[in-house]
């Protein structure tokens, strides 16, 4: 979750000042009980327990109806300050404890669509071929749930912006946010203040734990950037290690002993 950094007066209207949206699911967005069918390029991230900072993130492919194999070793990553707490994706919404909110310093637990991959640079890095959006000071993510647009990456007049709501800057030239890869938390529709502005980013340090994404590496997020084919579904799976182990089997996820993640 980016951190929000302009608090706009209530006296405008917006009408007028949204130029542009662009929203994409490259999954389906029905609720399921597990890892939808037609994905078939997981990213799997376990968490030592729910109130974690940290933890370990791995990538899988299986073929149709295949089962699944790791594609990467473990790679280090930081969760929300906080640790984690259940999202609102593509498993099933009947989970028991904590949920997700707005500036609860948690990362959203389940299983999410891949969205579009943002970024500062013209194209995508080598090798990569998913759907990309440059970034300008134009592109900003709402982040407010009085706005109608709350949870959204919207375009705006950076000359005459929005009122009513805060917004955060998606190119604020913080190498943080050089690549942005968006996790559809609360996506369909969202619901305010479940939370917002959920992505993959680069790290700003080993022990800087988020608001509430997932970072890694640069060249770890690269990597993954690369990687990834919208035509094979991407999905992501956050979870707690005993949470992981009671799931695995109903949610159709790597088994345990095939993982190097706890």
């Amino acid at each position: 979750m980016f951190m929000s950094i302009l608090r706009l007066s209530s006296g405008q209207a917006l009408r007028g000042v949204l130029v542009g949206a662009g929203m994409i699911v490259l999954a389906s967005s029905a609720r399921a009980d597990g890892v939808p069918t037609d994905c078939s390029q997981l990213i799997v991230a376990i968490a030592p327990d729910w109130n974690s900072m940290r933890g370990k993130l791995q990538l899988f492919e299986r073929t149709h109806g295949g089962d699944w194999s790791a594609t990467t070793s473990a790679l280090p990553v930081l969760f929300g300050k906080n640790g984690l707490a259940w999202g609102t994706g593509l498993s099933s919404q009947d989970e028991p404890g904590l949920r997700k909110k707005e500036h609860d310093g948690r990362a959203p637990a389940g299983i999410f669509a891949i969205g579009k991959v943002f970024g500062y640079d013209a194209k995508l890095p080598p090798g990569g071929d998913y759907p990309y959006h440059q970034v300008t000071e134009a592109d900003v993510w709402s982040d407010d749930p009085r706005s109608p647009n709350y949870n959204r990456h919207i375009v705006i007049n950076p000359q005459n912006p929005p009122d009513n709501y805060t917004h955060e800057k998606m190119r604020s030239g913080d190498f943080a946010y050089h690549w942005l890869v968006e996790i559809r938390h609360n996506s369909d529709p969202p619901v305010p203040g479940a939370g917002s502005a959920i992505f993959f980013h680069i790290r700003r340090g080993v022990n800087r734990a988020t608001t509430g994404c997932t970072t890694m590496a640069e060249a770890d997020l690269i990597k993954m950037i690369a990687w990834m084919r919208a035509s094979r579904h991407p999905c992501y799976v956050l979870l707690p290690a005993d949470e992981y182990e009671k799931r695995w089997r109903r949610w159709d996820l790597p088994p345990p002993e095939k993982t190097a993640l706890q």
